[in-house]
């Protein structure tokens, strides 16, 4: 028994008003491109339902990949049978057996009220059919059930839904803009993408290389991490890798050690806003945690930050380091984020650098050469790279 179609529910998006329908909309299109390899399924959007009918697709790998989308408040797989309660009691029982606990509800709702029996009556008369027919031992629960079927008696069938199925939540991606994510490989970039991807804003990434210092195996780092991000998103997602090595250089050569990370993480800011502006990126994102190394105090970022006008969004600025390592935990992307292979700033990374640079003080050693055409090549050459479904054998470059 198999079935036949997925119920969606949209969550945050019915408080939208006005806006209700191109939230609605925006996520059907993300829905059918992440879905888009199962060429059966057929969607039918309602003023607060999607409707997935399934066509003989697989169930599980369906629902797998809608645990992903943005916008999503939770889901149930759903059975639809003719009008005949007794071959709906037979399909009840079949999904309370295969469902995982020992306590049930049934929740009955007549939308069709010509039929006899009322809500309560068709509970207890399916609830008996249970108990006598199931392989498990049972009891109810009407507060907090393990397994909670819904019935819906409606004019054309009757609808029979399987336990809620947690979705991803927030916005669909897209629908708040799109940002450019400073993309180091370590384990607070990726999530700061996720958690923005969330709030509706689409990415695009941007890796700063510095070979031969960073090796092949650091740039795949980075792409294997984008290639998780993608999932959560409509399938694809740019990747803008900058040639940093002359500039990395030139910024050690010519700045006191003390605040050569803090120039160094003033030039990318300056190449991150470039390439935002030219890819219509409205703001940047990171993930800097305040406080967790030298250039992540409130000084630091202060000092960082005023050598770009385009707004800079710090989703983890506020989490400590355990709760960061749980959602990249939750997401899949830890495990990548922590093979041995180093970005250029955790290479270059001073002995004793300042915790609390003054600005003035960077603007010196930024004068002291002609830095702006530095910045300028790494932006003019800036190789972009898209990642999608075909990622391992991806040819696609900008």
């Amino acid at each position: 028994m198999k079935p036949d179609h997925i119920l969606v529910r949209f969550g945050e998006l019915t408080t939208k008003g006005k806006n209700r329908k191109l939230f609605i909309r925006k996520l059907l299109k993300n829905t059918k491109e992440i879905l888009h390899d199962y060429s059966a399924l057929e969607y039918e959007l309602t003023y607060d339902r999607l409707y997935i009918y399934l066509n003989e697709e697989n169930a599980e790998e369906v629902t797998d990949k809608l645990k992903t989308i943005f916008g999503i408040h939770n889901f149930s797989l759903c059975y639809k049978v003719e009008h005949d309660l007794e071959k709906a009691k037979e399909v009840i029982t079949y999904i309370i057996d295969h469902d995982e606990g020992n306590t049930f509800k049934i929740d009955t709702k007549r939308h069709d009220k010509s039929y006899p029996k009322n809500s309560i009556e068709m509970n207890k008369e399916i609830a008996g059919y249970v108990f006598h027919h199931t392989t498990k031992e049972l009891s109810v629960d009407v507060h907090n059930p393990d397994i909670l079927v819904r019935v819906e008696y409606r004019k054309d069938a009757i609808y029979i839904m399987d336990n809620m199925i947690p979705g991803a939540g927030g916005y669909p991606v897209g629908i708040g803009g799109k940002a450019l994510l400073m993309l180091s490989g370590g384990i607070d970039s990726p999530v700061a993408g996720y958690l923005t991807m969330k709030r509706g804003v689409d990415i695009e990434c941007i890796h700063y290389a510095s070979p031969p210092y960073t090796n092949e195996m650091a740039r795949e780092k980075v792409l294997d991490l984008v290639n998780v991000l993608k999932d959560y998103t409509h399938g694809s997602i740019k990747v803008h890798i900058v040639p940093f090595t002359d500039l990395q250089l030139s910024v050690y050569d010519h700045c006191d050690e003390s605040y050569a990370m803090t120039v160094m993480r003033r030039m990318m800011y300056r190449i991150a806003e470039g390439v935002a502006k030219k890819n219509d990126c409205l703001a940047i994102v990171n993930g800097e945690s305040i406080g967790q190394v030298a250039s992540q105090t409130l000084e630091s970022m202060n000092t960082i930050n005023q050598v770009i006008t385009t707004p800079v969004i710090r989703p983890v600025a506020c989490m400590d380091k355990l709760e960061i390592i749980k959602i990249a935990e939750k997401i899949g992307t830890y495990d990548i984020s922590i093979r041995p292979f180093e970005d250029c700033c955790t290479i270059f990374t001073p002995h004793n650098p300042a915790t609390k640079p003054k600005a003035y003080k960077a603007e010196g050693y930024e004068a002291e050469w002609d830095f702006a055409s530095e910045v300028q090549k790494c932006i003019d050459h800036t190789e972009t790279i898209i990642i999608n479904s075909k990622y391992k054998n991806n040819d696609d470059l900008f």
